[in-house]
């Protein structure tokens, strides 16, 4: 029955339901994936996970980009799309064989000595785990205010004060 309702919708209305490589900076980071009619879709971009010493595997953002012009020569992507949408299309097993060749293409470029774990992409919000970074209040991630000082009156040309050239006191455990 589907099949004779979905060949009444002209194709224009359809989605062509393409699933193709579209690089974003580099070969095998990007997929595009056709899923509204008019060439309209998600442009899904494709991290590595390098984080453990000799392995790569796929680090997935849910967070894809609108894809335009996809059934056309020049596709383009812009803004993000519902990561609902992303979760959808992960249903497909055309789309995940393709993000599977995609990322381990791109563990090849990126790191050519590791072996490539795959770990399938989320299909739900609940499944997604964001990577664990570091916190950018962490001591040594941030720059000495005073270096920055100087430096600036360095660039600046003013001159050099005393209390720009006094380093800081290392703090004491207990906080002493």
């Amino acid at each position: 029955m589907a099949i004779l309702l979905s060949g009444c919708v002209p194709a224009e209305q359809r989605s062509s339901g393409r699933v193709y490589p579209l690089p974003r900076h580099q070969p095998h980071d990007g997929l595009a994936v056709v899923t509204r009619p008019g060439g309209k879709g998600l442009h899904i971009w494709i991290e590595t996970d390098t984080s453990r010493p000799g392995v790569c595997r796929p680090r997935w953002l849910p967070d894809a980009a609108r894809l335009q012009g996809g059934n056309g020569p020049e596709p383009t992507s812009f803004g993000l799309a519902p990561r609902q949408e992303f979760f959808l299309a992960q249903e497909r097993g055309p789309v995940r064989l393709a993000l599977r060749r995609q990322a381990e293409g791109l563990c090849r470029e990126r790191a050519p000595a590791s072996v490539f774990v795959w770990e399938p992409p989320p299909r739900t919000a609940a499944q997604h785990r964001p990577p664990m970074l570091p916190l950018l209040e962490e001591p040594e991630l941030l720059s000495d205010p005073r270096a920055i000082r100087r430096a600036e009156k360095r660039l600046l040309g003013l001159p050099l004060t005393p209390e720009d050239l006094e380093e800081p006191e290392e703090s004491q455990p207990g906080g002493s």
